[in-house]
């Protein structure tokens, strides 16, 4: 049984807005029988954190286009994307490139 993950995750570049305006949320994600990975985080974020318009944030199974994730300050594409396995105390930042005008 995986333990407990205690995280920060931020929102930046307006997706912020789709969370209540807060960007910095510390989160504790619960234990479960596989390890914790993005993929699985981002289920966990629709499901409690996101407040309105799912589609602007998730699609499919990934982040939008247009959402650069940064995984303690590194590129996602570089740790793994959706397959990195999360870690205690991980920092967890999701920007929108996208601007309305």
């Amino acid at each position: 049984m995986a333990a407990p993950i205690d995280l920060v995750l931020e929102f930046g570049g307006g997706a912020e807005l789709l969370f209540e305006g807060i960007k910095k949320h510390q989160v504790t994600l619960p234990s479960r029988s596989d390890p914790w990975d993005i993929k699985h985080l981002l289920v966990w974020i629709k499901d409690n954190l996101l407040k309105e318009r799912p589609e602007l944030f998730i699609q499919g199974d990934t982040v939008r286009p247009g959402i650069l994730v940064l995984v303690n300050d590194a590129d996602w594409e570089l740790m793994g994307e959706l397959d990195y396995k999360l870690q205690d105390q991980d920092n967890i930042v999701f920007i929108s490139t996208l601007h309305g005008g």
